[in-house]
């Protein structure tokens, strides 16, 4: 038997398809500080630098922006994250030097960015 000639054979590869991969991004959250005139400055100032890590001067504009809005954003990131920095705030309880009443924490919650 004799062989075809190599001539007469076509060999073509076909293009591997990409696969398309799409990160899917977790909607961020906000943790809401609450304004309150019970709690002192100083422990609001306090309990957001120790609970967040932010520096003094952070923090008397987050207490301020409270104070004069009602509310302001805080810290804002992944639900899971943001559940816990409100656990952490609200872990600070305030007890009144004047008559010793305890205060409780303060105001904190957590609500979905906008545009999520």
């Amino acid at each position: 038997m004799s062989e075809p000639p190599l001539d007469d054979v076509i060999m073509t590869t076909k293009p591997q398809s990409e696969e398309q991969t799409k990160t899917r991004r977790v909607p961020p959250y906000h943790v809401i500080l609450e304004n309150d005139d019970q709690h002192s400055m100083e422990f609001v100032i306090e309990t957001l630098s120790k609970s967040l890590g932010y520096n003094v001067e952070k923090c008397y504009h987050l207490m301020m922006q409270a104070h004069t809005s009602g509310r302001a954003v805080v810290w804002t990131g992944s639900k899971e994250v943001a559940e816990l920095k409100v656990d952490q705030i609200t872990s600070f309880h305030e007890i009144r030097a004047s008559d010793g009443a305890k205060l409780g924490p303060l105001g904190c919650s957590i609500e979905p960015a906008p545009g999520a």
